[in-house]
């Protein structure tokens, strides 16, 4: 990532010439006032050691037990992986700056800070599409699971998710270095995220607003048409149970899915489908806080404190027998 950096700093320098170039950016965070930046510091230091706590645990769950060494739980520990991450690149940096009054970030940490949280947001989109198709083969050919969701598939649809990921991410970034920044370098956010950037730029942003539109378009409209096609399947395949407890247990193992997949896509199209110019001022913070913030939070009891299976798991690892020996 250090290469990356002085390689975007470089080909920045010489896209700039001899125009004035801004070395850091000041990140305004959620609120200007001061009375409410201690209930702020609290409330986000909460919410992130819940996020990382319980994202871990699950990690950590299902890497020790092998009854969740499935395709199922592989997807959901990247998933909680992506979380962690996804909250780490944006709260501590907040928080840090907070306590210090200091509310300013570097022209490299802004765009490396930038890339990340595209990255992840990404990451959980296609891993949401994936965990999608699980269910569908789980639910609609389950004689034929093991032989679909063999090792190998597996791991590309493990793989390829982050890789995509980057790719995407990398786009968006080299397309914003070629922006100019002149004398403002105050974003209205409390990390740099492309929207509040794209904003800030006084050139031309006309290419990075489309690529924005159209990368977001395929990004959004794969993993959603996968989701859209599982569910119908699904949903067909299910009413076709005779018994209600059978329908009931069939549901049950995709609600906590389909509640994510709502919160997470209506916030993207939110904040990310649309231009820049179109959205309200508190409505990237908003979206940003719902998807970096509150989301990798409650997903570990959406999606894992309702299964029996990772019930069991974390009772085992909350152990003395299984969990003295991790700290020792």
């Amino acid at each position: 990532m250090k290469n990356l950096c002085s390689f975007l700093q470089i080909n920045r320098n010489m896209n700039q010439g001899n125009q004035t170039t801004i070395s850091e950016f000041i990140l305004l965070g959620l609120s200007n006032q001061a009375e409410k930046q201690k209930l702020i510091f609290v409330l986000f230091l909460s919410m992130y050691l819940v996020s990382v706590v319980g994202n871990g645990l699950i990690i950590l769950a299902i890497e020790l037990d092998i009854h969740l060494h499935t395709p199922m739980y592989l997807f959901l520990a990247n998933l909680s992986f992506a979380d962690i991450s996804s909250s780490s690149t944006s709260v501590p940096k907040m928080l840090m700056n907070i306590q210090t009054k200091s509310q300013s970030i570097s022209y490299e940490g802004c765009i490396s800070q930038m890339y990340f949280s595209i990255v992840f947001v990404v990451v959980d989109n296609f891993l949401l599409g994936v965990m999608a198709y699980d269910r569908f083969v789980a639910i609609c050919h389950p004689l034929n699971y093991t032989i679909i969701m063999h090792s190998r598939f597996c791991l590309f649809l493990t793989v390829c998710p982050w890789v995509l990921s980057n790719i995407v991410a990398l786009t968006h970034t080299l397309l914003a270095n070629q922006l100019v920044f002149c004398n403002h370098n105050t974003i209205q956010h409390f990390f740099c995220d492309l929207a509040p950037l794209l904003k800030l730029s006084c050139s031309d942003a006309m290419i990075n607003e489309l690529v924005k539109f159209i990368v977001g378009l395929s990004v959004i409209t794969f993993p959603f048409v996968l989701i859209l096609f599982s569910y119908i399947c699904i949903i067909r395949n299910v009413l076709r149970i005779s018994s209600t407890e059978g329908k009931w247990k069939a549901f049950s193992t995709c609600g906590s899915h389909l509640t994510v997949v709502i919160l997470f896509y209506g916030t993207i199209v939110g904040v990310y489908f649309f231009p820049s110019s179109t959205h309200p001022e508190n409505t990237d913070k908003i979206g940003a806080v719902l998807f970096t913030v509150v989301t990798p939070m409650v997903n570990p009891f959406i999606y894992s404190l309702r299964n029996k299976d990772m019930k069991d798991a974390l009772r085992k690892l909350i152990n003395k027998r299984h969990f003295l020996p991790l700290m020792s």
